[in-house]
């Protein structure tokens, strides 16, 4: 398999800039005078800061949108050079680390002269999001900045960042089909006796090879009938014939994840397993097809789990999907409960989870965006042929 002409890396000014204005417009509805950004995909989101950096829990990071002008970037003179090379212009910068108040005087006196001494700054508060800054400091601003108030910046940024551009779900395509390319190689290292940890790191290879950026995250499992979980650490236990491998992988292109998996039987295939694979096969058809804008989140897992027979056939999943974009997992979630709106241009997952018995699972998952006239694959969609390696 050939992997497209990538698209351009980063985006165009308008991008940006369109954001920006999508957020003002709601935030003026909110009666909100700024945004406070504190995280490294909401960051990125509205300034293109794309660097591996936050990997240090060191230093924290500032963006603030105004409500009318272009963003503000107050951050540790680290990363100042970097910026410059986004489109933002005001970039605020203190040397860090600073044991004193890591950088709340600068963001302190930001945040009064942009929201005013009165105003109202919304910061990202709901289920998902995170402060990502010490909370003693975060307790010393909002003392600082009164009468000027932190509050929720009711769902703004979940809102925007839901729902995809075109040219971020080029770059999921893209990164969905370098793993695709590694797919194809598994065959040529996944053998009967070879360790599961080798073949994890003979696959993150694989994709580097393929072109992927990094791969942030790889997840998977092996055994007779499926495997007990899909979050633990490879070990060294050796493949098995008729064993189940999955592999899942989140690698990153640009700043973008793919989230899908594949599984395949070691030298043979039971007829059990190819029973369990035609009906998470049958899953995905079910909940692509509910899938569809205006429906909710809660509509397209109850269409899942009716394929797999409710809650005692599901496993122990109760999320069967989930958003994805510039994090792996994003909003919303597949669940029974979650009754957010599908609305075009959303990225998700299709995430079926079978028990299969004996405390065993299998898993299979497609990436998709929502169109009008039905969802589109991103992921290459696996053959109702369990693949036999």
């Amino acid at each position: 398999m050939n992997t497209p002409a990538p698209p351009p890396r980063g985006f165009d000014d308008t991008e940006f800039k369109g954001r920006v204005a999508r957020a003002q417009k709601m935030m003026h509805q909110a009666g909100l005078d700024a945004l406070l950004l504190t995280t490294e995909a909401d960051i990125r989101y509205f300034t293109g800061f794309l660097t591996r950096f936050w990997e240090s829990p060191a230093r924290p990071w500032f963006v603030v949108v105004p409500a009318e002008t272009a963003p503000v970037a107050i951050i540790p003179s680290i990363g100042s050079i970097l910026m410059e090379q986004t489109w933002i212009d005001d970039i605020r910068t203190w040397v860090s680390p600073d044991y004193e108040g890591e950088g709340m005087a600068l963001l302190g006196d930001s945040l009064r002269q942009i929201a005013g001494q009165s105003g109202r700054v919304g910061i990202p508060k709901g289920p998902e999001s995170s402060l990502r800054m010490p909370l003693e400091d975060f307790e010393a601003l909002t003392t600082s900045i009164a009468p000027a108030r932190i509050c929720s910046d009711s769902g703004i940024v979940r809102k925007l960042r839901m729902v995809k551009s075109e040219a971020e779900i080029a770059k999921i395509r893209h990164a969905c089909c370098i793993a695709a390319q590694a797919f194809e190689q598994v065959g040529t290292f996944a053998h009967e006796a070879t360790p599961l940890s080798e073949v994890f790191r003979r696959f993150q290879m694989a994709c580097l090879e393929a072109g992927a950026d990094w791969v942030s995250y790889l997840a998977g499992g092996a055994g007779h009938s499926g495997y007990h979980d899909v979050i633990s650490p490879a070990g060294p236990t050796p493949l098995q014939r008729s064993d189940i491998l999955m592999l899942d992988t989140g690698l990153v292109w640009d700043g973008y994840f793919c989230d899908y998996d594949r599984n395949f039987a070691i030298e043979e295939k039971m007829q059990a397993d190819q029973s369990h694979h035609n009906r998470l096969m049958d899953a995905v058809d079910a909940g692509a097809e509910a899938a569809r804008p205006g429906a909710t989140a809660s509509d397209v897992h109850r269409a899942m789990d009716r394929i797999l027979g409710g809650a005692e056939g599901s496993g122990h999943a109760s999320r069967l999907g989930h958003g994805l974009g510039s994090q792996l997992t994003e909003w919303p979630s597949f669940t029974a409960g979650d009754q957010t709106p599908l609305e075009e241009g959303m990225v998700v997952t299709l995430e079926p989870c079978l028990a299969t018995g004996d405390g065993r699972i299998m898993v299979h998952e497609e990436n998709v965006v929502i169109r009008l006239g039905g969802v589109e694959y991103l992921s290459p969609k696996a053959s109702r042929n369990l693949d036999v390696i």
